[in-house]
């Protein structure tokens, strides 16, 4: 798609899309509404921003375990693929859900303000507990995500952790459901606070107890990497600080060659003068293994004057930790992830030929 003329971007319309759950329309009409106020219409002109929502093989699939389904472009696939067909301008991810390598042609144009990232607890209805520690032994916690349960099973080996898919108020349900197995779930709080749940929150997990997902309470707006109006208009809804920090997380998943499932948890701080963008940046990251019995964790700390070199410190972070043993905990990873994939594969093919063979036989 070719740059837009200053005559043409001044009437454009521009689509924002996400995904269609609930926090994603949520998370789109921040950025909106953001939009709108950086560059409000007029009677002589200005851009028309508008909405546009579709489903994505994430979405679709709410059985298997993230674990066993793969990486982020879950997320992102579809939406990608309208982004480039120029169906839709911009796309709003919630920022921990997207690859660290964009596809040809796309990149990444803002990162928004960042809610608090760290991941909460959320008690069943009725019940008193307010943190794991309170939990009876072989209390059941919900979560999808395999780098909490490896991190909390360091911890915490009395508890037992399942797998709960599901929007929001689908894994609320599931919690609160009197004949449900959960005592509890494990849910980052940027997201319960942006639907409205806040209430619900019990208690924050906190490194180094728990380290949060790489990007995780941060808004990514995607484009086109030829749209320089987009791009205009995304410079106005980063937040520097923010972006900083999440460029050298991503920096630091990419080098591992991490993806959704990938149990990495990293936990950053910028302090910066007042008035200049700069300031010393430190970054922890951790990779254990999913039985919770190896844990490999480092922190790095510089002065940083530009998102490039806060890329280059995750980066330098990610080298230390493969030369400290997460290489040896990510490739036993994948092993036991094809495993597992190989085992779902065989028993789906046998539960089609036993039922196959258990259907009446067709009249001739």
């Amino acid at each position: 798609m070719t740059e837009q003329s200053s005559t043409d971007s001044a009437m454009r319309t521009i689509t924002l899309a996400s995904r269609g759950s609930q926090l994603a329309q949520i998370q789109t009409n921040i950025v909106l509404a953001e939009l709108e106020a950086a560059f409000p219409s007029t009677s002589s002109g200005g851009h028309k921003f508008t909405t546009s929502f579709m489903s994505t093989a994430g979405d679709k699939n709410q059985s298997q375990a993230l674990y066993l389904l793969g990486g982020k472009a879950l997320w992102t696939k579809e939406l990608e693929v309208a982004l480039k067909e120029g169906d839709v301008d911009m796309l709003v991810h919630s920022l921990k859900d997207v690859p660290t390598t964009l596809p040809d042609g796309c990149l990444l144009g803002a990162i928004l303000k960042r809610e608090d990232p760290v991941d909460s607890l959320v008690v069943k209805k009725g019940k008193s507990w307010k943190t794991l520690e309170d939990l009876p032994d072989g209390s059941v916690v919900g979560t999808s995500s395999v780098r909490r349960v490896a991190q909390l099973r360091r911890k915490f080996p009395k508890l037992q952790f399942l797998d709960v898919r599901g929007n929001l108020n689908t894994r609320m349900a599931k919690l609160d459901a009197e004949d449900g197995p959960y005592a509890a779930l494990i849910l980052a709080k940027a997201g319960m606070v942006r639907v409205g749940f806040g209430d619900r929150l019990t208690s924050d997990i906190l490194p180094p107890t728990l380290y949060h997902a790489v990007s995780q309470g941060a808004l990514g707006v995607e484009i086109r990497s030829d749209d320089a109006e987009a791009l205009r208009l995304c410079a106005a809804l980063t937040h520097w600080e923010t972006e900083w920090r999440c460029l050298a997380e991503r920096a630091c998943l990419r080098v591992l060659e991490g993806g959704c499932s990938v149990p990495v948890g990293v936990f950053s701080e910028l302090s910066a003068p007042a008035g200049e963008q700069k300031g010393v940046l430190k970054l922890t990251g951790c990779v254990t293994a999913i039985d919770g019995q190896t844990h490999v964790e480092h922190a790095v700390e510089e002065s940083v004057a530009s998102r490039e070199e806060a890329e280059a410190l995750g980066a330098k972070l990610a080298k230390i930790l493969i030369e400290t043993g997460a290489k040896e905990i990510l490739d036993e990873i994948n092993i036991d992830r094809e495993k597992r994939i190989g085992e779902a594969k065989t028993a789906d093919e046998a539960a089609k030929i036993e039922s196959a063979m258990a259907a009446p036989a067709a009249s001739t």
